[in-house]
This record gives structure tokens, C-alpha cells and sequence, in this order.
């Protein structure tokens, strides 16, 4: 192990023991970047009772879980997490620092960099380990992490270095990064911290809390039918949930459908919603911004329906059916059903 760069480390998030899918992906990734390091890659798991995820954090490829338990860590308020990972920062000293981008996320990294006047980067979509010039500066960098990310509204793909304090920070969205198989074989070291606490940091006290689930969950899906902006109404979405239906798939939306009110956020595809690879993905009225193809790029099978001959998103399809919707998805769904 490289003992000049600190650990790669992963805020584990649960909810009464069962870990964040987000997580487990970042533990795959992390384990990546920490191989091409020479270090470890180690889990921070804070809770109360959550000693029996430690077993599924080594499947996955941690070689070290800090297990910090206190019955004033549930339910997650901000600040005693916070106080916590400060202090196991100023202990261990790691070299990379990765958050799922989600509300515990994204309430929890900002704070945590903030007092360690460290860098932060929001909603990464890929991470990588490269060498670094700052020309301005006039100084080079060796093994920094490469933190890649939509900016300007998509237009670009932006590519930001922290030359601030380790650890360098990044909260990354749910899904785009590839989860691995978990080896149930791999082990390794489990190692119990006491949370330093006091009245200051659990000043606040949850009082209610109040759940709902998601309309739908595409993360899972293995067909999906999205529509967009180009549906041209709410009324006429019924044709995208139509074939939806006839194919036993899930609806899916562009953000300009969302946007306009035409289907919940939970619907929404691309870098601002969820990120999907299902085995068959139709897309209909969906003009293919950058924001959306980052949603929905690893699709395995990927039919586009759009007037426009030149639509972005014809760039990604493996099918490109020009034409109008109302035309063509009526035309599917009975080709389909004749089939069936």
C-alpha cells in the first residue's frame, strides 16, 4: 500500500441498516480509484445497530469499515455526522472522500468540506486518477482525482481538480456508477470509533418524521418507455404509458416533461433525475440533450422516435424511427400485440 496518499473513503448511508444502493456503488468505484492508487479503499458507517452491514460493505470491496454506533445518530440529523467524519478526517487523514448526491448527501458534504476548507464537486457523473498541470500556477500534479460532471446547464462536461486540503470531495448522483457483483468471500477489517459528542452538536431533535415512497423505482427496470416535450400534452402522454403497458415496461420522461407538468419528478431521466440501463429503452419526442443522454446512454437496446431527422439523441440510438408518435407508438403497439 501507498503510504505517502491517504485512503479512499466512502460515507456509507442506510436507513434502519439497509445501505443506500448509492453507496455500494461508490464502494465499487472507490475500490477502483484505490487500486489505482496502491491504497485502501474504507467505509465510514455511522448509526445505531448497523454492525450487520459491515459483512456487505467487505463483499463489496472495502478493506476497512469504521463502524461508528451511538443512539444519538438516529434518525441522520447533520451536525453529530458531521462532528464525527471531522474528526475521523483529522485522524486518518484520507486522500478522496465520496458522498452519494443524496438529501443526506448533499446536506452533509458541503458542511463537512466547509470546515475542513477542503474542495468540494457536486453531482460527479465519472471519476478518474490522472496527473494534473496548473499551467496559471505553474506547478504539476501527480494521482489527483479527475472529477467529471455536466456544466453550464449540460452544455459541457466539465473537469475539476481540488488542489485545495485533502480530501479531495465529491457527492456523485445515484446510478451512474456501475455496481459490482459482491464477493462474499472477501473480508476485512472492522474497526469500532467512540462518537465524541456533545449537547452543542445534538441540538437538534427530529420530532416526525414523515416517508413516501416513490411513484415508480426505474433503476430496476428492464424496459422503459420515455417520453418528452415533444408529446405535445399530459393527455397525450397516455400513449408513452400505452406502450408502456403493452410491452410490461415503465414510463419514463425528459426534465422539459417534467418541467412543463406533465409526470412527477419520479419519472424523470437524465443527469438532474435517475440514471438507467434497462434492456430496451424508447424514447418518443425526446429531442437527446446532453442532461438526458447522460441518463440513458448504457441502455442496452435504444429506439428513438422524433420529427426531426437531426435530433441528438439519433446519435445514440441503435434504432432511429423518424417521424410523428401519434403515428408511429399506435403502429407498435398494435404490431406488438398482433406478435403476442
Amino acid at each position: 500500500m501507498n503510504n505517502k496518499i491517504g485512503n479512499v473513503w466512502v460515507f456509507i448511508e442506510q436507513e434502519g441498516g439497509k445501505i443506500a444502493d448509492v453507496s455500494l456503488e461508490l464502494v465499487c468505484k472507490g475500490r477502483e480509484l484505490a487500486q489505482k492508487l496502491g491504497v485502501k479503499t474504507e467505509a465510514l458507517l455511522l448509526g445505531n445497530n448497523v454492525e450487520k452491514c459491515v459483512d456487505t460493505l467487505y463483499s463489496y470491496g472495502c478493506d476497512t469499515v469504521y463502524l461508528i454506533e451511538d443512539e444519538r445518530l438516529e434518525p441522520f440529523t447533520v451536525l453529530p455526522y458531521a462532528k464525527v467524519i471531522m474528526d475521523m478526517i483529522k485522524a486518518h487523514h484520507p486522500n478522496i472522500l465520496l458522498f452519494g448526491a443524496t438529501m443526506k448527501g448533499r446536506e452533509l458534504a458541503p458542511r463537512v468540506a466547509s470546515e475542513k476548507l477542503a474542495g468540494l464537486t457536486a453531482d460527479c457523473t465519472d471519476l478518474q486518477i490522472d496527473d494534473f498541470e496548473d499551467k496559471v500556477n505553474k506547478k504539476n500534479y501527480t494521482d489527483k482525482l479527475m472529477q467529471i460532471r455536466p456544466a453550464f446547464g449540460g452544455n459541457i462536461i466539465a473537469t475539476i481538480v481540488n488542489t485545495w486540503d485533502d480530501p479531495q470531495m465529491v457527492t456523485v448522483r445515484e446510478g451512474v456508477m456501475k455496481m459490482d457483483a459482491p464477493d462474499p468471500a472477501r473480508k476485512g477489517e472492522l474497526v469500532r470509533v467512540k462518537a465524541e459528542l456533545s449537547d452543542t452538536d445534538t441540538v437538534i431533535k427530529v420530532i416526525e418524521r414523515v416517508r413516501q415512497d416513490k411513484e415508480v423505482d426505474l433503476k430496476g427496470a428492464q424496459i422503459i418507455v420515455a417520453g418528452g416535450y415533444g408529446v405535445g400534452s399530459k393527455e397525450n402522454f397516455k400513449l408513452i404509458r400505452d406502450l408502456a403497458e403493452a410491452l410490461g415496461g415503465e414510463v419514463g420522461a425528459s426534465r422539459a416533461a417534467v418541467d412543463a407538468g406533465w409526470i412527477s419528478h419520479d419519472y424523470q431521466i437524465g443527469q438532474t433525475g435517475v440514471t438507467v440501463r434497462p434492456r430496451l429503452y424508447i424514447c418518443a419526442g425526446i429531442s437527446g440533450s446532453i442532461q438526458h443522454r447522460a441518463g440513458m446512454t448504457e441502455s442496452k437496446k435504444i429506439i428513438a422516435i422524433n420529427t426531426d431527422p437531426d435530433a441528438p439523441i439519433f446519435s445514440v440510438a441503435h434504432y432511429a424511427i423518424v417521424g410523428d408518435l401519434n403515428d408511429v407508438i399506435p403502429k407498435m403497439i398494435k404490431a406488438f400485440k398482433a406478435k403476442a
